[in-house]
Parts: structure tokens; C-alpha cells; sequence
């Protein structure tokens, strides 16, 4: 078995590299989390049309370019070191594999192509004012007349990229039911009557997250009725999988940041890297983002085979490089000493990152006992 990446996908690395390194520097970063929006429009069409990442592991028969999930962790590990700023997780992670997941072929093949050609924002809305991640966290009510039709009522809460999705994905449930059962994916366009977005202040800036209120909103049913938890469940399992090699991603950059400064930073005539305490740090960290990258991979090939193993390993992912990052990117913080702790230093933006990430889907703990469920425990 071969567990390192194909020339090809090391090819895909360095090519989102460059285009995020000329893109997405620190000073960029730092003007659009300021912005409402929270990315430059310019640039998301550049990534569609240039480099082709919105679609790329959207099939060919929906417009895209259907690689594998394998590719996308690639993709995003190098969006995660760049701290990209775009409503790229909401679309192709959340809103294209929900579709992917949930929807018939005429419902993929009608709203997948404007996801792949970057002209469709698209997002999932599920988390409530409970904060809840699992079934019973989904209160909202969907109302049928009978023919077909759907409204909506209710508050879905911490919607990443809420505020600018022109395609928002929806879970609801049917009056009178509870738990897993009664759940149903729904479609809403942005601008729909009745349907109030508001931009939530976040502790990370460079993810944006709102606040959507329902009233009487008009629904498309996407997928079969009833039947939303299952593909809600996949798809979250998909979202925790991409969000751990992005992490792995970040945690790469702090340990580079950390290694970079001990080499060049002289106290009592030496480089406070020849340290034991430093060298300790260092090692720690690499042993860390190794492991996580090591439970990244993992996860992003039980994705792309869609196998039995990836409700496990998914939540083994997100736990681990939760912890891995936020230790990381804590460290990277100290090792920079003084300067570490100033806005001007970029560590603090990592450090945003990784704790806001580390609770996004569901914190280790959370994420510790799921995995304990599902394995029997």
C-alpha cells in the first residue's frame, strides 16, 4: 500500500500554494476579516476559474471536475496555512456535500454547477440558539400545504457565511416528531422573503458566521422527506474530516513560525532554539502535527473510498487535530515571547483560528464520546 501522495496531488499542493501565497498574504488576511463580507469577490472567481477549487471534487456530470476527497484535503491543508478568507468551507464542504448527500439527480445537477463555477455562495444552516450539534438540536419547524410547498419558521444560529450565501441549505423537521426521526433537507435562496440575515461579531474574524431568522420563509424539499439525518450525519462527518486537515494545515504554519524565530532569535549570545525548554516545545509540536497529519490523511481517504470507517475516524480526526492545533498554535505563541502576544504578530491570528475551530462541529470532548458510541463503548 502507498500512503504518500500522488505527484499529481503534490503538483495541486504547490499550485494552491503560490496562488494563496500572492493571494492570501498576513496584510490580506488582515483587510478582509475587517471587511462584512469577509472576502474579496475578485479572488473567489480567480479560484474558480483559474485553479478550478470550487469544483473540484464536485462529479462531472454536475460541472465539476470529480476528484476524489483526497484531493480536497490537500486543497484545504494549504487554505488552513494561508488562513484564507472565503466562503470556500461553506460551499464546497458544507452546502456541495449536503446536495451531494440529499438530493435527487435533477436537484444535483440544477444546483451544483453554479457551486463548481464560483458563482453560487452556498452555505448549511443547522446549528440553533442551543448550540446543539446533534439531532435533537434541530427544533425548527418545516410546514407543508399538502401540494408540495414548504415554509419555514425559526432561528438557525452560527450559519458560516450566512450573511453572503445566495443558495442556503437548510435542516428542518416536521411538526410532532423528535430525535433523528422527521428531519428533512430544505433550499432557500438568500434573498427569500421573510428570511433576516444578520453578521454575527466572532472571536475569529477570519470565518464569518451569522444569525438567520425564518418567518414563514418558502422551502424547496431537497432530497426525500424525512430522510435528512442520515445525509446530515454524512455530511457533517465530511465537514469534520475537511476541517481537520485544515487544521493540520495551521499547525503546520505554527510550528514553522516557531522553528523560524528559535533559529533567528539571539538571547545571551545563542539562538533560543539551542535551549532545552525551546527544543522541547519544538519537538512536542512536530510530534503532534505529524500525528494529526497522520489522522487527516486517514480520514480523508475513508472520505473519498465512503467507507464503513468514517464515522469513526472522522471524529478521531477532529479531536485530535483540534487538540494538536490549539497546542500548536498556544505554543507558537510563547516560543515568540513578548512580540507573541502583540495584534501587530500574526501568531494571534492562528491562535483565533484554532480555538474557534477546535469548538466548530463539536469540541474533543463532544467528539470523544461520539466516537466512543459508535465504536460500542
Amino acid at each position: 500500500m502507498n500512503f504518500a501522495f500522488s505527484e499529481e496531488q503534490e503538483e495541486l499542493r504547490r499550485s494552491v500554494r503560490r496562488f494563496l501565497e500572492d493571494k492570501s498574504p498576513s496584510a490580506e488576511v488582515r483587510r478582509l476579516m475587517e471587511t462584512t463580507d469577509g472576502y474579496d469577490p475578485k479572488i473567489w472567481s480567480q479560484m474558480a476559474n483559474e485553479l478550478g477549487l470550487q469544483s473540484l471534487h464536485i462529479p462531472e456530470d454536475c460541472g465539476g471536475q470529480g476528484f476524489s476527497f483526497v484531493e480536497l484535503v490537500v486543497v484545504l491543508e494549504e487554505m488552513g496555512r494561508a488562513l484564507l478568507c472565503a466562503p470556500y468551507f461553506s460551499s464546497v464542504c458544507l452546502a456541495a456535500n449536503a446536495i451531494l448527500n440529499a438530493g435527487t439527480d435533477e436537484q444535483k445537477q440544477a444546483l451544483l454547477p453554479g457551486i463548481a463555477a464560483g458563482e453560487t455562495i452556498a452555505t448549511l444552516a443547522f446549528t440553533e440558539p442551543s448550540g446543539k450539534w446533534d439531532a435533537n438540536g434541530i427544533t425548527m419547524e418545516a410546514t407543508s400545504d399538502g401540494s408540495g410547498a414548504y415554509t419555514l419558521s425559526g432561528t438557525k444560529m452560527f450559519v458560516l457565511d450566512g450573511h453572503v450565501a445566495n443558495l442556503i441549505v437548510v435542516a428542518a423537521r416536521a411538526a410532532g416528531t423528535g430525535g433523528t426521526e422527521g428531519i428533512s433537507f430544505f433550499t432557500v435562496a438568500g434573498d427569500a422573503d421573510g428570511l433576516s440575515r444578520t453578521a454575527l461579531p466572532t472571536m475569529d474574524q477570519t470565518r464569518k458566521q451569522a444569525k438567520l431568522e425564518f418567518s414563514d420563509v418558502k422551502a424547496q424539499l431537497l432530497g426525500e422527506e424525512g430522510a435528512g439525518w442520515a445525509a446530515l450525519s454524512k455530511t457533517l462527518d465530511q465537514a469534520a474530516v475537511c476541517l481537520a486537515a485544515e487544521q493540520v494545515g495551521g499547525a503546520q504554519k505554527c510550528l514553522d513560525m516557531s522553528v523560524d524565530y528559535a533559529k533567528n532569535r539571539i538571547q545571551f549570545g545563542r539562538p533560543i532554539g539551542s535551549f532545552q525548554a525551546i527544543k522541547h516545545k519544538c519537538a512536542d509540536m512536530l510530534l503532534e502535527v505529524e500525528s494529526s497529519k497522520s489522522a487527516a490523511y486517514y480520514a480523508g481517504w475513508a472520505a473519498a473510498e465512503d467507507n464503513d470507517e468514517l464515522p469513526v475516524v472522522a471524529s478521531l480526526a477532529k479531536s485530535y487535530c483540534s487538540e494538536a492545533y490549539f497546542h500548536a498554535a498556544a505554543e507558537n505563541i510563547q516560543i515568540h515571547g513578548g512580540i507573541g502576544f502583540t495584534w501587530e504578530h500574526d501568531a494571534h491570528l492562528y491562535f483565533k483560528r484554532a480555538k474557534s475551530s477546535e469548538l466548530l462541529f463539536g469540541d474533543p470532548s463532544y467528539h470523544r464520546e461520539l466516537l466512543a458510541q459508535r465504536i460500542g463503548l
